[in-house]
């Protein structure tokens, strides 16, 4: 079985909305669901020995996409959140993440040293990322306690304006410039990223966020799940020209699952090929390069293709993978030592 550290997940967003109905959010991770896409037994199922397990705050009342009679569709970006009431909801996400860490569920890793231990332990190697900063401050107090809580990664936005820059909506189609990029707090929040050791990733910025963000990190670009914008020419996927600037600094693009993101016609169906996998990996591959591919599912964010389901279907991907010329070389990058080599760059790690 081919290992799978995967980067991008909305497990604590559906184990927290869980518990807000009064379920118990360790017990659903560790003894398994039938909601969702990731627990531990499906974990163990389909290989994933870990991800980056994202902190990330709905928008209340968010609208359904209504497509046009040629599936076309353009989402408003949801309204800006306030930051007391955000940062709430990140300490209760982070909370779970403690509690199933005493639990045995799972391994909160700070370095790749902590991934490559966990594994061996047979524990889920689980990263904290913040999706969307709308729980950190501009004068970045927050951030501090969060890296000494564990969070090794974050987006500047998710699809919505923060304080630090500018989302892009939901539109199919469209391109990702939709409007500007990095804010001066924005800026400040890339620089101290660099310095502490914190990953940036660009997968819901704007194109002029994105291109600021290249300009003044020193860290290789990363967009931990987002897809080939000449395939599907949603406003989330990356241009050939992102492309080949995530290439030039030795990034990373993960794969991202969701049927919308994959598909030419970017519907909303699960009945969406491996095939759509393997071409867009295919075309990243060609773009990027074999070392700057790896996968980034957006499980318990997204709808999935059936032939993946969940957590436990991930073999079927690595199957296709191989059927489509991927030698084991390959799909180690792929599922596991792409994410490795940027996140030990990011996180100023020394190659051992």
């Amino acid at each position: 079985m081919q290992a799978v550290f995967d980067g991008h997940n909305d497990v604590l967003y559906r184990l927290w909305k869980n518990g807000a109905k009064g379920g118990d959010p360790v017990a659903d991770f560790i003894e398994g669901t039938e909601q969702g896409h990731i627990d531990m037994p499906r974990a163990r199922k389909g290989g994933l020995a870990g991800g980056l397990c994202a902190i990330y705050i709905t928008s209340p009342n968010m609208p359904d996409a209504v497509r046009d009679e040629n599936g076309h569709y353009a989402i408003p970006l949801c309204q800006s959140l306030e930051r007391a009431p955000s940062l709430d909801i990140a300490v209760d996400m982070a909370s779970i993440a403690f509690r199933i860490e005493r639990a045995g569920g799972w391994k909160i890793c700070r370095t790749c040293a902590d991934i490559d231990a966990a594994e061996k332990e047979g524990k889920f190697a689980a990263v904290l990322h913040m999706e969307g900063c709308e729980a950190i401050d501009a004068d970045l107090a927050e951030l501090d306690v969060f890296y000494a809580a564990g969070l090794r990664s974050l987006g500047p936005v998710w699809s919505r304006n923060t304080i630090f820059g500018h989302g892009v909506p939901f539109a199919f189609p469209s391109s990702p410039d939709t409007g500007p990029g990095l804010t001066e707090a924005g800026k400040r929040l890339v620089k101290e990223c660099n310095r502490i050791g914190i990953a940036i990733d660009l997968s819901h910025i704007t194109e002029k966020g994105f291109w600021d963000v290249a300009k003044l990190s020193d860290q290789p670009l990363i967009a931990s799940h987002s897809n080939a914008h000449a395939i599907t020419p949603i406003s989330r996927n990356l241009t050939d020209k992102q492309l080949a600037a995530v290439r030039d600094s030795n990034g990373l693009v993960g794969l991202n699952f969701a049927v919308t993101m994959l598909r030419k016609d970017g519907a909303n169906s699960v009945d969406t090929p491996l095939y759509d996998m393997i071409r867009n990996i295919d075309y990243l591959v060609e773009h990027v390069g074999i070392d700057s591919v790896a996968l980034g599912s957006d499980f318990d964010g997204a709808t999935m293709p059936a032939e993946i389901g969940d957590a436990a279907g991930l073999q079927n991907l690595v199957a296709a993978l191989r059927t489509a010329g991927y030698d084991d070389a390959d799909l180690a990058k792929i599922c596991r030592e792409n994410w490795m080599r940027v996140l030990r760059s990011a996180w100023h790690e020394a190659v051992v």
